[in-house]
């Protein structure tokens, strides 16, 4: 990191999106003292921002095995944001599974990743009970965890304005309209500001059954179709793992036999679990599929979080505060106009 000159400490600070990234920076930069508002185009309910869709893994190092070192690294400091902030957020860490047929790609995922260890069939019908003689080995990450979108950004808003900042919904705020700093977290709708942004689709599927219980994430190792299972609470699933170029947010007919096959194959009983929703989102990502965090004079523009943004928008948003407090400049994430 290297120092820069900053706005000024005490010129008001409006943050456009109030989805993960945006949430996240009004949060810290309000604990800070700031004057913070947050301005939503849509309703509380959040049903049209990419977080709505999101899966809320914390899973910084099997998300290495796909993506840089950075992502792990900003991911590892997110958790312990994460931890502080919201103490109960479930750290029962991640599992990955696989067939004996796919033992190949099990193992360049392990050697591709850090922080795990081995078990073995006994190991794993201990850790998920439910999964007792499905495989016979797997690669504990304890230290990771996961949050329900859904119930986690309510979450973060109600922390914003008992820290004393505000939130504006139905508020298709510009940054030309506003005063003081501002920070632009719109994701897609930011494509006037960021040349070489693009959608890719995510799809899920969520499901309902009382015959598995699932404490932790857990992810299936496959060639064609990788698949993560993430616990939802009250006999609920969300089944996902799809990142498709394409720009439209319907579930192809193709990805939700592909993903119903593969829970299929994580467990039987699945195969009778009831279809609650299908839906799709569109993750916000630069050609490198990297995060970026653009500074020019009194906007500051964070976007390009792909898939990976419960994981990275606690970290960036420290490194935004970081540089409006001290000047600090992280050369592998941030830019300079």
């Amino acid at each position: 990191m290297f120092q820069t000159s900053r706005p000024r400490g005490d010129s008001p600070v409006s943050i456009i999106g109030a989805g993960i990234a945006g949430a996240w920076h009004a949060l810290l930069l309000a604990d800070a003292g700031r004057s913070v508002t947050l301005h939503e185009r849509s309703d509380a309910a959040m049903t049209e921002s990419t977080s709505h869709w999101a899966g809320g893994m914390l899973a910084p190092w099997c998300e290495a095995e796909g993506a840089e070192p950075v992502i792990s690294r900003l991911g590892i400091r997110s958790l312990d944001l994460w931890r502080q902030h919201f103490p109960k957020t479930p750290f029962n860490g991640s599992l990955v599974v696989a067939h004996p047929r796919d033992r190949a790609d099990f193992e360049r995922f392990a050697r591709m990743t850090s922080g795990h260890r081995r078990l073995d069939a006994q190991g794993v019908r201990e850790l998920e009970p439910s999964l007792e003689g499905r495989f016979r080995e797997g690669l504990f990450y304890p230290d990771e965890g996961h949050v329900e979108p859904r119930r986690v950004l309510p979450q973060l808003h109600d922390a914003i304005t008992r820290a004393g900042g505000a939130i504006r919904f139905g508020s298709d705020a510009e940054a030309t309209d506003l005063d003081g700093l501002v920070i632009d977290c719109r994701g897609l709708a930011a494509r006037d500001r960021a040349p070489g942004l693009r959608g890719v689709k995510g799809e899920m599927i969520i499901i309902e059954t009382s015959e598995v219980e699932l404490a932790r994430p857990v992810r299936l190792i496959h060639p064609r179709w990788p698949l993560y299972v993430i616990p939802r609470g009250d006999g609920r699933f969300m089944l996902g793992a799809t990142s498709i170029e394409a720009e439209d947010t319907g579930v192809s007919v193709r990805s939700a036999l592909e993903l119903l096959g593969a829970a299929y194959v994580v467990h039987p009983a699945f195969g009778e679990a009831r279809i609650v929703e299908l839906g799709a989102g569109l993750r916000p990502a630069f050609p490198d599929n990297l995060p970026r965090i653009r500074i020019e004079q009194e906007r500051i523009t964070v976007n390009g979080l792909y898939r990976h943004g419960f994981l990275l928008a606690p970290a960036l948003a420290e490194l935004t505060l970081a540089y409006l407090s001290r000047g600090e400049i992280d050369n592998e994430v941030m830019q300079c106009a």
